[in-house]
């Protein structure tokens, strides 16, 4: 089961993907979840989405869907630096004994076939694909055998990393508005049984930049879920970014830096692709909220997700 967040009538929605188009849900969950995170928060939830949709014809069609990161208010997003072997020895790093976690802020997110801003205050805005992991049953101090009973499902995301900034403080140059994309949509941990199996490709304007196996991982799903969950309690929504693989563009020679115009996308077998342009940041465009005055304050306010005016 594919499951997107999306406008519509200028309100966040979440429902069903098919090939015919989604079969929206959110309203038949009125009152009890306002985000595809809050439905993820209930007993048997993905269980309930199922069973509403059974017989259920699309209500919007796939062309013109306005995407939203696909869960809009993650709890957490939790990254691991530098987790496949051919990033390590791109780095000239060795192989890891624990995972090097850090975080991003939820504005940082961006939805697929959106925007994601180069800021002003630098030039060198990088790109990392990476597999993430939507957290369905929350828990502290996960044992790896029990891990995956604790996945919703898996998206594609890209860190984007401004590096100058990355040089002084992983914090700042990890966590610029915008400029991490999240999506198109979830696929359930029911049709990706093993996280390891599976392929990821970056490509910037049409040429390949990136592609890996996630086997490659030093440390994979259960363990990255594992270990985040001795150090912080693992919530529904929360997203784990699980690393990037070679390829990215500050190991080029020369390097290659995302400009105005570029456009990037993250492939990952069994999921799909998200696919988003990049463009320069100008005076006073960032401001709280999606794309309409009409989503209601409660939810802007719980989402805190930029949005970037024309």
């Amino acid at each position: 089961m594919r499951l997107a967040s999306y406008i519509v009538n200028g309100n966040p929605a979440f429902g069903i993907v098919t090939d015919m188009g989604v079969i929206t849900l959110s309203d038949r969950f009125a009152g009890r979840a306002l985000t595809l995170k809050d439905a993820l928060a209930e007993d048997e939830a993905l269980d309930e989405m199922l069973k509403l949709a059974e017989g259920a014809e699309p209500d919007r069609s796939l062309d013109g869907l306005r995407y939203l990161p696909v869960i809009t208010n993650p709890g957490k997003i939790l990254c691991v630096g530098i987790n496949y072997r051919s990033h390590a020895a791109e780095h000239g790093h060795a192989v890891a004994e624990k995972p090097n976690i850090f975080t991003k802020f939820t504005d940082t997110l961006v939805e697929h076939d959106g925007n994601m801003v180069r800021p002003s205050a630098s030039q060198q805005l990088d790109f990392e694909g990476e597999l993430a992991v939507v957290i369905g049953k929350g828990g502290r101090a996960i044992k790896p055998k029990d891990a995956l009973s604790h996945v919703a499902g898996y998206t594609c995301f890209c860190d984007g990393s401004v590096r100058d900034f990355i040089k002084v403080s992983l914090i700042t140059g990890k966590n610029f508005p915008a400029t991490s994309p999240l999506g198109p949509w979830m696929v359930t941990a029911d049709e990706i049984p093993d996280p390891s199996k599976l392929n990821l490709t970056t490509r910037l304007n049409g040429v390949q930049m990136q592609h890996s196996g996630t086997d490659m991982m030093m440390h994979g799903v259960p363990e990255l879920i594992a270990y985040c969950s001795v150090f912080t309690e693992l919530s529904p929504g929360d997203v784990i970014a699980t690393g990037t693989p070679e390829g990215i563009g500050a190991r080029r020679n020369p390097p290659v830096w995302m400009k105005a115009g570029d456009v990037l996308e993250v492939e990952i077998s069994n999921i799909g692709t998200l696919r988003w342009w990049t463009r320069d940041m100008r005076p006073q465009q960032l401001k709280l909220g999606w794309t309409s005055s009409k989503i209601s304050m409660n939810y802007r306010i719980a989402t805190a997700i930029p949005l970037i005016c024309a």
